[in-house]
């Protein structure tokens, strides 16, 4: 299928209001129920509101809140109104978001009310007292179910749409025309797994032409009903999921948390074609006790990636859930959308590739290291206000080394075997994690696992399994040891086996190898 690219997110959002008209484009069970004629409407009034704020072309907007319509139409309003955004994991600790905050210069602020047991504006607040650094003039905040008093340098929702009053529905359009396909159109802060968190930036064009290109392989259609779990402050949430949308015509349906009876019960109900995720929401679905209570059989298409997805998962979808289309796809903040699957691939190659080249982007392997490159109109401008991290990160041929180990195939499809930082030798040999992972998810009971390297004063370092067997499953270490002894050479044997309830992972699904370091000290 080939998507039509607007050329920038202001001008995708009235297109898809002419286009797609009354159909469904945002539907959050219990809030709002839009379609695309309404989500014009609705974004053109925050943009106004915003500008009423006094909010000027290329000023930055932070929005720092969980999957809700709110979040959409704050981030659409945001650029309808010639402004940037900024999203802000909602994993962040206070001192994380501050830091986003000041190094983005951020103009205004939309945050959540108070959400899972935690005031993210209090304790923003208390740690802005504590640095001695300025919050953004203009905050607004959210409503949730935790009812909060009023603040005089707050502007509540409702008060803050209402200032769209001062500013012509006419000059808000100017404003949303004058948008140019070079103009940045997010900052998106990598989610620091290996250190500080960079700025990456990207234009209009760029983040359009990745949701383009994911919908297109993707087959996404207007009847499609997207249910978002992905995080909209992720590159994947944010343009493989919303803008995606706004271009195929498709209809999101945003999760605020993941909850594998709540999914199940959004799919069942909103009738959920098409669900993206890490591997651990499959696996969460997979093996909850009451998914046989709910009628999944609307789901067609589900797409996830990770270094290591089992092929026993990839069965599992198909035969379980009774997914008809499952991908696994390759990208990162720098790149969203860079190889990816195609309908009609095989179990075999769906588990082990992360497949070919999205249209547009160029797949290398540099030599010696055998690191991941990639080229292309998807790749980001660069980080903000760090000129030597982005020439470390693109070269002058304009490759982007993403710190990824890969392989190519004679067809052209990537296989990751690890990044470059989880390497570790065992007695003078290289190991890769990702493929002693590979070998653990074949080993029935084994959910997921990560493995690291550890000192040791005779090999130098050797491998540690951390492994979460699945529920209602018994496995020793002595077991996991021997299934991978019979697979794997001596030297990438795992010496030790952990087993946990779960592994520490991002908002994006990613496990934090470092924090496992950590605990070793």
């Amino acid at each position: 299928m080939e998507v039509t690219v607007e050329l920038t997110i202001p001008a995708t959002v009235v297109s898809a209001a002419r286009t797609f008209g009354t159909a469904p484009a945002l539907m959050e069970p219990g809030a709002q129920r839009l379609t695309f004629t309404d989500l014009l409407d609705r974004v053109r009034t925050v943009a106004r509101a915003l500008m009423a704020e006094g909010v000027h072309p290329g000023d930055r907007i932070a929005v720092w809140a969980p999957n809700t319509f709110h979040w959409v139409l704050a981030a659409l309003g945001a650029s309808y109104a010639g402004a940037t955004l900024v999203p802000v994991n909602t994993r962040f600790t206070a001192a994380e978001a501050l830091d986003v905050l000041h190094r983005s210069d951020a103009r205004g602020l939309v945050v959540t009310g108070p959400f899972l047991g935690a005031d993210r504006l209090a304790a923003l607040r208390a740690e802005a007292g504590r640095a001695g650094l300025p919050l953004p003039r203009l905050i607004v905040r959210v409503p949730t179910d935790v009812a909060v008093p009023p603040e005089p340098d707050v502007l509540e929702w409702p008060d803050f749409l209402r200032r769209a009053v001062d500013v012509p529905a006419a000059e808000a359009d100017a404003r949303a025309g004058a948008v140019t396909p070079d103009d940045v159109s997010d900052i998106l802060f990598t989610s620091g797994t290996t250190g500080r968190s960079k700025g990456a930036m990207s234009a209009h064009r760029q983040s359009l032409g990745v949701a383009a290109a994911w919908a297109g392989i993707g087959g996404l259609v207007p009847g499609d009903t997207y249910l978002v779990v992905n995080p909209f402050f992720h590159s994947f949430g944010l343009k493989a999921g919303l803008l995606a949308c706004l271009l195929s015509g498709a209809t999101v349906v945003p999760q605020a948390v993941f909850d594998p009876a709540r999914t199940m019960e959004l799919i069942a109900a909103e009738r959920v074609t098409v669900l993206p995720g890490p591997p651990t929401l499959y696996i969460g679905l997979l093996d909850h006790p009451g998914r046989a209570r709910h009628d999944l059989s609307s789901l067609r298409l589900a797409v996830t990636g990770a270094a290591t997805v089992p092929p026993a998962l990839i069965a599992r979808m198909r035969s379980e859930l009774g997914v008809r289309t499952v991908l696994t796809a390759y990208g990162l903040t720098e790149a969203v959308v860079a190889t990816m699957c195609r309908p009609g691939d095989d179990d075999r190659t769906v588990a082990y590739t992360c497949g070919r080249a999205a249209p547009g982007v160029e797949v290398a392997i540099g030599e010696p290291t055998g690191e991941v490159l990639l080229r292309g109109p998807h790749v980001m401008l660069g980080y903000l206000d760090d000129k030597e991290a982005t020439a470390a990160a693109i070269d002058a041929d304009g490759w982007l080394h993403t710190g990824d180990i890969g392989r190519l195939d004679e067809r052209g499809y990537l296989t990751i075997t690890d990044r470059l930082k989880d390497m570790f030798i065992c007695g003078g040999f290289n190991v890769y994690p990702a493929e002693v992972e590979r070998v653990l998810g074949d080993l029935p009971g084994v959910a997921e696992s990560a493995v690291i390297g550890v000192p040791d004063a005779r090999l130098g370092e050797v491998g540690r399994a951390h492994v979460v067997p699945r529920p209602g499953h018994e496995l020793s270490p002595a077991q996991v040891i021997e299934f991978c002894r019979g697979r794997l050479a001596g030297y990438k044997v795992p010496r030790t086996v952990e087993f946990r309830t779960e592994l520490p992972r991002n908002a994006s699904g990613k496990v934090l190898k470092y924090l496992l370091r950590e605990e070793i000290g």
